[in-house]
C-alpha cells in the first residue's frame, strides 16, 4: 500500500500552481524574459514524450498504469524507454515542472522541482518498488542493477 494516495499529476499540478504563486507574489531574481522564456514551452512539449512513451509500452503489456496500486501490476515492462529509466513518466512530469520553471522566468520557481522530486520519491517511487519487488522478485532486482531509478543505465 502507498503511503499516499494522491496520484502524481495532481502533485504535478499542485507544484506547478506553487511555482507560479512563488512567480508572481515572491519572484526573488528575474532570470530572462521572452524570447528565451519560450523554451520552457518547447521543454514542456518534449516532457510529454516519455510519459506518451511508457505508457503505450504498458498498454501494449496490458498491464495496469495506475500509480495508486502497483501491486495490481501483471507484467514488468524494461524495454523501450524503460531501457534508460525506471520512472520515465514521473521524469516527465519533472522536465514538464523544470520547463514551467524556464517559462517563468524568476529563481523561486526553480525550488519546486527538486522538492517535487524527493516527495515522488518518497511518497510514490518507494512504495512503488517495494510492491514491484515482491511481485517480480529476482528480476525486479537485476532490472534495477542496470537502469537508474530517473535516468541511465549501469551497463
Amino acid at each position: 500500500m502507498l503511503t499516499l494516495r494522491i496520484p502524481p499529476p495532481i502533485w504535478t499540478l499542485l507544484s506547478g500552481t506553487t511555482m507560479w504563486l512563488l512567480d508572481r507574489f515572491l519572484p526573488v531574481v528575474a532570470l530572462w524574459g521572452a524570447p528565451w522564456s519560450r523554451l520552457g514551452w518547447y521543454l514542456m512539449a518534449v516532457a510529454v514524450l516519455p510519459v506518451l512513451a511508457a505508457a503505450s509500452l504498458f498498454k501494449r503489456a496490458q498491464t495496469t498504469i495506475n500509480p495508486l496500486d502497483p501491486r495490481k501490476t501483471t507484467a514488468l515492462v524494461t524495454g523501450g524507454i524503460y531501457r534508460w529509466s525506471r520512472n520515465p513518466m514521473y521524469l516527465g512530469l519533472l522536465l514538464l515542472l523544470a520547463g514551467w520553471a524556464i517559462h517563468l522566468g524568476t529563481l523561486s520557481p526553480f525550488a519546486v522541482p527538486p522538492l517535487f522530486a524527493l516527495i515522488l520519491a518518497r511518497l510514490q517511487i518507494l512504495p512503488e518498488e517495494r510492491a514491484l519487488r515482491e511481485r517480480f522478485g529476482d528480476d525486479y532486482e537485476r532490472y534495477c542493477r542496470t537502469v537508474g531509478r530517473w535516468l541511465g543505465r549501469s551497463r
